[in-house]
């Protein structure tokens, strides 16, 4: 589990291919990696990755062919900028919110503009994903835990203030920037929960005002 409070920014030093996915190796620059053991996850652009090899400067990790046909690992290329950040421990600060790692979908940076020293984002997540998204609640986008300032149907803003802009790569991103996002686990679980009996039936129907009416989260009178 990760907070979405980014640690560092790393760069990608080689992508090997190996069987049909690929072997990523990082570069972790000011990342204190002195607790770091083989088997850790660091969570790489939003993504959870384990670490095999400890190289000293950074680590290697292998990316599944599921991980590279649903996030963008597979866009980077060698020097590509990544955020990065340590899995919790139970004394860390939890100064975002709760992260797994596992990325939803694949959004895209519609635009940015200036608004007074922070930068205003309007981004676009995948139709399927809107509906998790929330004004005021919180998403991740690669990795950074963010707070949605509007939503209008599948796109939402951000409010980047300028730590951020420094200490993250919203400092690269340009309309049509494609980016990991994540929704808040929360979200997920609930609509999960309020189906009731109907989620062990994979012939139900997704959520909807008559399931929430037959479970009782509606108000009948």
């Amino acid at each position: 589990m990760f907070t979405g409070i980014i640690q560092a920014v790393g760069e990608v030093a080689a992508m090997q291919p190996a069987g049909g996915d690929l072997r990523l190796r990082i570069q972790t620059g000011k990342l204190d990696l002195a607790d770091v053991v083989l088997g850790d996850s660091i969570c790489t652009n939003g993504v959870c990755l384990t670490v095999i090899e400890l190289p000293g400067d950074g680590y290697w990790a292998d990316v599944s062919v599921e991980t590279l046909d649903f996030t963008t690992l597979g866009d980077l290329e060698p020097g590509s900028k990544v955020n990065l950040e340590k899995a919790l421990t139970p004394a860390s600060r939890l100064g975002g919110h709760i992260v797994s790692g596992h990325v939803d979908g694949v959004g895209e940076v519609v635009s940015l503009q200036e608004d007074a020293r922070s930068i205003r984002f309007v981004m676009r997540a995948p139709d399927e994903l809107a509906k998790y998204i929330a004004h005021k609640g919180s998403i991740c986008v690669d990795g950074t835990s963010l707070t949605v300032n509007a939503v209008n149907g599948a796109e939402f803003d951000l409010n980047i203030i300028p730590q951020t802009m420094a200490e993250t790569v919203f400092g690269e991103y340009q309309p049509g920037s494609r980016v990991n996002l994540e929704v808040d686990v929360i979200a997920r679980y609930l609509e999960r929960l309020v189906q009731g009996d109907a989620a062990a039936n994979p012939d139900a129907p997704g959520l909807s005002m008559q399931t929430l009416a037959e479970n009782g989260f509606l108000n009948q009178t």
